[in-house]
């Protein structure tokens, strides 16, 4: 016969009411688990992420739900929505992608908006001699860029690079700038290289120029240089049902005030 130490008798008896006790007990103040699930994924373009983040916030305190944004290149996004990564919503930085992604069957087509539109400029680091200039038929981008590089998006690829070769080459100085040229994988990233001065020059988005000190814009390209710069939004086809709040929300006034903030222009008549 096997004897159990009296000290674990007594324990096992005081105890056992209050296990008892806990089993049937139900945590007060605690949100059932489908309750606290309240969190949407954003794939969005690089160029989106201050003012996003700052639209996110505000939605967030308005509603409890959580947003948790992935910023990227629209392309490297695109391709991961094919590839099965799980979010709610996709903002590219232009259609192409989110064509390429209607086409892919990843996104809602019935819930797509051209939302936001932006300009290109022409970027140099803050410290730089380069001055103003006026970016027309035939100016002389090597000549300005020196013997530095010219930093910019992919421009096979990410949407401010396709942008920035097709006004180069409207204007008629593609060929001679282009072996000068840095392709970064996103628009934040070309940003980066002329902000720490490792650019001489750099095309981004006139949104990314204003939100980095250590860069000034020295020109804008002209509007009719390229296709218009529109940023669509869509659910994806995998979508949470908070996902049709979360737009509406990204279309309403408040939205619109935040995104104009920032510089972008806002495409749509707000929703409320």
């Amino acid at each position: 016969m096997t004897f159990m130490p009296r000290f674990l008798v007594v324990t096992a008896l005081v105890c056992a009411p209050f296990f008892a006790h806990a089993q049937d007990a139900k945590p007060t103040g605690t949100p059932p688990v489908a309750a606290q699930d309240k969190t949407l994924t954003v794939f969005a373009a690089a160029s989106m992420k201050n003012a996003l983040d700052e639209a996110n916030a505000a939605y967030t305190a308005k509603t409890g739900v959580k947003v948790v944004s992935s910023y990227a290149a629209s392309s490297a996004l695109a391709k991961q929505l094919e590839q099965g990564a799980p979010a709610d919503i996709f903002i590219s930085a232009d259609t192409d992608w989110m064509d390429y992604s209607a086409g892919k069957k990843t996104i809602s087509d019935t819930s797509r908006v051209n939302l936001l539109g932006n300009k290109i400029v022409l970027i140099a680091p803050k410290d730089s001699k380069a001055a103003n200039v006026t970016i027309g038929q035939g100016f002389d981008l090597v000549k300005l860029a020196g013997d530095g590089k010219i930093a910019t998006g992919d421009v096979k690829a990410v949407p401010v690079g396709k942008y920035a070769k097709a006004a180069l080459e409207k204007l008629g100085a593609w060929q001679a700038a282009e072996p000068k040229f840095a392709m970064a994988e996103s628009v934040r990233a070309a940003l980066a290289l002329v902000a720490r001065g490792e650019a001489n020059l750099g095309i981004v988005y006139e949104t990314d120029a204003k939100v980095e000190p250590g860069v000034k814009i020295i020109g804008t390209f002209p509007a009719d240089s390229h296709p218009a710069i529109i940023y669509p939004v869509a659910a994806t086809a995998s979508a949470k049902p908070d996902a049709t709040p979360y737009l509406a929300f990204l279309r309403s006034a408040a939205a619109k005030s935040i995104f104009e903030k920032y510089g972008f222009t806002f495409l749509i008549k707000p929703t409320s």
